[in-house]
This record gives structure tokens, sequence and C-alpha cells, in this order.
């Protein structure tokens, strides 16, 4: 029985190929898409953490802050470094600061109101880091890929042309090779654009918790007690009602 052999044929217009063949350009090119893609993937699994991190504290705000005697106490449950934390102690911080000869101008709900919207958009901007970048990604990387891919198919007919030899063979080939940055380039993008939207899409919902809680600090500090959400119990236990603004001069 006749043995066959089974040639294997190197591609020399693969990844490997390109990379070799395609010149400083087109390494620069493949370089920039990798960096790139790093970079996005680097991005949404940080921002992952963090969103993860700033959902478990407003699980402990809504356990442990709301459930506290007072509003000092339930600074104190929270642990060190949670941002609801930081919203309330900004808020106490802002009372115990009102009086003064710059601010006696000012009235102490609006005073409030200024120092937890600065507290809750502080904590909104670090939430927004790293997006510019995923959405930066999103736009130019396909770009990025179709120059390399214009480069490469401008050098293979340039050689071609050189060459004198025309066939399908001998066009295929290279302009097939130069694509591949084209992809590249897809692959880089793709991942930054769903990451953008959907960190986009759970930020907002954060924001909703820091803002909602930020209110029912705000109408503590005021009136003595939590603004009412509606439906069974969603607004939870909260500290006694008392005049908290004279409570926390004590």
């Amino acid at each position: 029985m006749a043995t066959q052999t089974v040639a294997t044929v190197n591609n020399p217009y693969g990844i490997t190929g390109t990379w070799e063949h395609g010149g400083i350009i087109i390494q620069f090119v493949m370089l920039l898409l990798l960096l790139m893609s790093l970079l996005s993937w680097y991005v949404i699994l940080t921002k992952l953490w963090d969103q993860r991190k700033l959902r478990q504290a407003a699980r402990q705000a809504e356990k442990q802050f709301w459930a506290a005697p007072s509003i000092k106490e339930g600074v104190e449950k929270l642990k060190k470094g949670n941002e609801f934390r930081t919203i309330a102690e900004d808020g106490l911080r802002a009372i115990s600061h009102h009086d003064g000869r710059l601010t006696d101008r000012i009235d102490l709900h609006e005073w409030i109101t200024m120092s937890l919207q600065r507290s809750v958009e502080q904590i909104n901007s670090g939430l927004q880091k790293g997006l510019g970048l995923l959405a930066t990604v999103g736009s130019s990387a396909p770009f990025v890929g179709l120059f390399g891919t214009v480069w490469g198919v401008m050098n293979a007919l340039i050689a071609i042309g050189l060459a004198g030899q025309a066939s399908i063979g001998k066009v295929a080939g290279p302009v097939g090779g130069a694509l591949i940055t084209t992809a590249l380039g897809l692959f880089a993008a793709v991942p930054a654009v769903w990451g953008y939207n959907w960190l986009l899409g759970r930020n907002k919902v954060l924001q909703d918790a820091l803002r909602n809680f930020a209110s029912d600090v705000h109408a503590y500090l005021v009136s003595g007690a939590r603004v009412e959400t509606g439906g069974s119990g969603a607004g939870g236990a909260r500290p006694a009602t008392a005049p908290a603004a004279a409570a926390a001069r004590k």
C-alpha cells in the first residue's frame, strides 16, 4: 500500500508572516493594537472590581447604617474607605463647620446640599475613570488597523509592480495578509465598545444608589428622619428621629 505524504505549507501571510515581513510600520501598528487591547481589558476588569466593592458598600450601608440609633453611630459601623461613610461624614462635617463669618449667609439646608453633592460627584468621577480610554479604543482601533492594511496593500502592490508579475497568487496573498491588521483592530475595538456600554449601565445604577443615599442623609440631617421611598419597607430602618442638626453639634 502506497504511503501518502502530506506536504505542510507554511503560510507566509499569517500573523507571524505579517510581523516578519511587514516592516517597522506594520510592526508598530500591531504592537499599538496589542497595547490598546491589553489596556482595555485592564480597565474592564479593574472597573468591574471597583463596582463590585461599591455594591457591597451599598448593601452594608443599607443594613448597618440605617439600623443605627444615630447617624454618628451609623457612620462608625461602616468600614473606613466605604464611599457611603464618606458621604455621611461630609454631611456631618458640613453641619459642624456651618457656623462662621463666610457661611452665616448660606442657609444650613443649602450648605448641606452643596457638601453632599460635592461628595457624590467626587465618587462619581472615580467611577468614570477609565471609561474614556475604552471609548477611545473602541472608536480608533478599527482605523489604526485600517491604516496598517492600507500600508500593507500599498507595499504589496508596489512590490508586485516592480517584479512585473500580477498573477492571482502574487496579489491575493500579500493583500490578504495586509487585512490581518484590520482584523486585529476589530479584535481590540469590539470588547472595548461592549465593555464601555456595560460598565456605563452599571455605573448609572450605582450613581442612583449614591444620590439616593445622599438624599436620605440630607433629609435626616435637616429634619431628623429619612425620606420614605414607598413600598413594603423599602426605606429600611433609620436612626432615631431627632433634631439631627442640633445633635450633630453636641
